[in-house]
């Protein structure tokens, strides 16, 4: 049996943890904060309830067999609904369209309805070409661990493989090459926020969130989506794992390129065998573990390299219907702007906040939600610069100017916002680089932004020898689905006691 100690107490963590002391090890989890969940919270506010990180889940098989494996079924504990309609997308030139949650055929109609036959053929296009794709990369990309770009060039098929993948073509050539309707490539573009990044830069692979979205659904869970993070803290206890809140952890120990323990900020210090790190990555080897850790260069290296990826600035918006109109929203809804092009322009280039942003309102159907049936709890979303006082966007200036301008924009939308506000609370870049302890407010870390973008996120498995990254700064990726998939990864590569 290892002693095992867990930075963070994430759902990355966390996961790990279970499927770790399932495997009969000793596992404490160390996390700064005074709960657990970290990005992923359901958070009340006098009368609403709010998920201030995720607000859906898909790939609920991930979860299902991490419960599954580790003690009861997720069915047995959560309330899993389906979200129908999955996403409601409205354009500029005030063209809406539909997309129903877990069939493809009820889509193709609803797009053929908004922009016609052709447009609903090159999005079956889209949905056959996604799913080769996530054939190809399912295993090797997502569910493997990902030591060396030598182990994919040894593959069998590995000419046919590439093919499909196009790893030299970015999502925007990807679906310029397959002559979309402008429409349907903004949703197309939209898969490359989903992983912090520009669609112009990210590779085409990307795709594969067409193909998993519409075959495995768009999922709420009642109470929010900040439930699982307690099922999941629960799970962990009932396994015999040890929470130690408030313990914010300021150093990695190290002798001879080997993890000997922990430092808190406390000074006390912890002896361990192995640390599972759920920090962002940038932040574990660059402000956790000393310089003079050699084994580290490498990876210091590959994260220096890649691009940082894009932040977020979130709404909480309390809204009473009895003081204005009530507006038929649904679960999920995207307002594009006219140009999506200068969204990314700004974040990345200019590095400002973006003048007329994408915006994303996530309007839960879950009465446990609000405390009366006249209320909304609205949070709504729009991609943001990091916080980078220095060489970018100092978000500790004009934040409420910022905020006020969105509502503004939601009141223009025909929403009717500003009537119905009882609460309303922002989030910045910085506020989630103070509470994640993310720099820069960066939500996965990384980017996706250049074709070697999965090899310059931090390994699973360190050259630190008894470190090990979880999470999503780390192999795969961001969202619950990869980060569940990455603790999977971690458990596996540690081993039975």
């Amino acid at each position: 049996m290892a002693k095992i100690s867990v930075i963070g107490a994430g759902v990355g963590g966390m996961s790990a943890a279970a499927r770790l002391a399932k495997q009969g090890h000793e596992v404490t989890i160390y996390e700064n904060s005074d709960r657990s969940g970290g990005k992923c919270r359901t958070e009340w506010f006098g009368d609403y309830g709010f998920d201030t990180g995720p607000s859906l889940l898909t790939l609920p098989a991930v979860y299902r067999d991490l419960f599954i494996k580790t003690g009861k079924r997720l069915e047995h504990i959560l309330e899993l609904e389906p979200v129908d309609p999955a996403f409601v997308y409205n354009f500029s030139d005030g063209k809406k369209v539909v997309f129903p949650n877990l069939s493809n055929p009820n889509t193709y109609l609803e797009i053929e309805k908004t922009f016609g036959a052709k447009a609903s053929n090159g999005w079956q296009e889209v949905i056959n070409r996604a799913e080769k794709m996530w054939q190809v990369s399912r295993e090797p990309f997502v569910e493997s661990e990902l030591k060396s770009i030598w182990q994919l060039l040894i593959r069998k098929n590995l000419i046919s493989q590439i093919k499909q993948i196009a790893p030299l073509t970015s999502l925007r050539r990807l679906s310029e090459k397959m002559d979309l309707d402008p429409h349907l490539r903004m949703i197309v573009d939209r898969y490359a926020t989903y992983t912090g990044s520009d669609p112009r830069s990210a590779p085409a692979v990307l795709l594969t969130i067409a193909f998993v979205e519409s075959t495995f659904g768009a999922w709420h869970i009642k109470g929010g989506i900040g439930q699982l993070s307690i099922a999941l803290e629960q799970r962990c206890k009932d396994l015999g794992v040890k929470f130690e809140f408030n313990s914010l952890v300021s150093k990695i120990l190290t002798k001879a390129n080997r993890i000997t323990g922990l430092e808190l900020a406390n000074g006390k210090q912890i002896d361990t065998e192995i640390v599972v790190a759920n920090s962002d990555a940038e932040y574990v080897y660059n402000q956790l573990l000393s310089e003079k850790v050699s084994s580290a260069s490498g990876e210091r290296r590959r994260l220096k390299a890649a691009t940082k990826s894009l932040a977020g600035f979130s709404l909480l918006l309390g809204l009473d219907n009895a003081k204005g109109n009530s507006v038929s929203m649904q679960h999920h809804n995207v307002y594009f702007p006219s140009d999506y092009d200068a969204e990314f322009d700004q974040i990345f280039t200019q590095k400002i906040p973006v003048s007329d942003p994408t915006i994303y309102i996530c309007a839960p159907k879950d009465k446990s939600l609000v405390r009366s049936d006249s209320k909304e709890a609205w949070f709504v979303l729009v991609n943001a610069p990091r916080h980078e006082p220095k060489n970018g966007w100092d978000w500790s200036k004009g934040a409420d100017q910022y905020a006020q301008k969105i509502i503004k924009k939601l009141d223009t939308l025909g929403l009717d916002v500003s009537r119905r506000l009882d609460f309303m609370k922002y989030r910045t870049p910085a506020d989630l680089e103070s509470y994640a302890m993310a720099p820069g407010g960066s939500i996965y870390g990384t980017s996706s932004n250049s074709t070697t973008s999965a090899f310059l996120r931090a390994r699973n498995r360190s050259k630190v020898t008894g470190l090990f990254c979880v999470g999503g700064s780390a192999h795969p990726g961001g969202g619950l689905p990869l980060v569940g998939i990455s603790a999977e990864i971690v458990a596996s590569a540690i081993g039975k006691a």
